[in-house]
């Protein structure tokens, strides 16, 4: 593997990373909905307020969500909605994996 490919690697792994936590899916997940701000993501989460903007932070630092000052709030949306065809694509993972599990109990 050469320079640039093993660079590209690196990156696609950092955003998989970045999204490889149950709340940091959830926050993607509620950004395709609508724009919310961090206390709006801190009640649904039900977590402090400083758990979530981490979590928010390292979704915006690989681009997968950025952040608007509106007043005294920060609101997030998502940067790159294609990141929804990899749920898309995760759910028919999920899907598959349930049909093969029940084909080998003969259901």
């Amino acid at each position: 593997m050469d320079q640039k490919t093993k660079a590209r690697m690196e990156a696609r792994a950092a955003i998989l990373k970045a999204m490889a936590h149950p709340t940091r899916l959830f926050i993607v997940d509620q950004l395709s909905r609508k724009r919310l701000c961090v206390a709006e993501l801190t009640a649904l989460i039900q977590a402090d307020m400083s758990t979530v903007s981490k979590h928010l932070s390292l979704l915006k630092n690989v681009g997968i969500v950025q952040g608007h000052k509106q007043g005294t709030q920060v609101f997030y949306q998502l940067s790159t909605p294609c990141v929804l065809d990899f749920f898309t694509c995760l759910e028919s993972i999920l899907q598959n994996r349930v049909q093969s599990h029940l084909e080998v109990m003969g259901k």
